[in-house]
C-alpha cells in the first residue's frame, strides 16, 4: 500500500522483487510528484522486506519493530530495515499521523499493522486475509492467538472504513470478520 499527503509518500511492505520496487519508486516520484518518506515493514517474511534493498539505494528511511529487525537480521541475503521501534511507532507523512502498531501474535510473531486514522484505513499485512482467501503461509504463525490478536486491532480501530491485506483486494472491516473465522475453528483444535 502507498499512500501520499502534500506530496510526501510512505509505502507499506516491499514488493518482492527489487526491479518492482524500483518501478514503484520511479511511478510515485515521477508520475504522483511525491517524495517517498519511509517504508514501513510489516514483518519478516521477504514478501514485506523482500527489495528494501531498492528503498535504501534512494535514501528512503525504512522502519520495522525491534523484533522484526531481529528476525530478518537471521536470514541469510536479506536486507534490513534500519529503524526499529517497540511496540508503537507514530509518523507524519504531510499532514497526516500514521500509527504502526503491534497488537499480537497471527501470522508472525512481530506482526504490526499501521493505521491512519484521518483517512480511516487499516494496512493488515498478510495478518488480515482477504475475502475468499485460504490460510497462507502458517510455518511462523502463533494460530492459537490470531483471531484474538485481529479482534483486539478491532477495538483498537473501531472506525475502520478500507481494511487493506497483504495479498488480495481491499475491503471492509468484514476483513476483520472472515479472518477471524478462518482462525476460529484452528483455534479450538489447539
Amino acid at each position: 500500500m502507498v499512500f501520499i499527503d502534500d506530496r510526501e509518500a510512505i509505502v507499506f511492505d516491499t514488493p518482492s522483487r527489487e526491479s518492482d520496487a524500483l518501478e514503484l519508486i520511479e511511478w510515485v516520484q515521477k508520475v504522483k510528484e511525491a517524495h517517498i518518506k519511509a517504508v514501513v515493514v510489516n514483518h519478516f517474511h521477504t514478501d514485506c522486506l523482500g527489495s528494501l534493498k531498492a528503498f535504501h539505494k534512494n535514501n528512503i528511511a525504512s522502519y520495522a519493530r525491534d523484533s522484526t529487525i531481529a528476525l530478518a537480521s537471521t536470514l541469510r541475503g536479506v536486507e534490513v530495515p534500519r529503524n526499529g521501534f517497540g511496540d508503537k511507532l507514530s509518523l507524519l507523512i504531510g499532514s497526516t499521523e500514521i500509527i504502526n502498531q503491534y497488537h499480537g501474535e497471527a501470522h508472525t510473531r512481530d506482526n504490526i499493522v499501521s493505521y491512519i486514522p484521518e483517512e480511516r484505513i487499516l494496512f493488515g499485512g498478510c495478518m488480515i486475509k482477504a475475502m475468499g482467501a485460504g490460510k497462507g503461509n502458517l510455518e511462523d504463525a502463533n494460530v492459537s492467538s490470531w483471531s484474538a490478536t485481529v479482534e483486539r486491532i478491532r477495538r483498537e480501530y473501531p472506525g475502520v472504513k478500507w481494511v487493506v491485506p497483504g495479498h488480495g483486494k481491499p475491503g471492509s472491516s468484514q476483513l476483520f470478520d472472515y479472518t477471524s473465522k478462518v482462525f476460529a475453528k484452528m483455534e479450538d483444535d489447539n
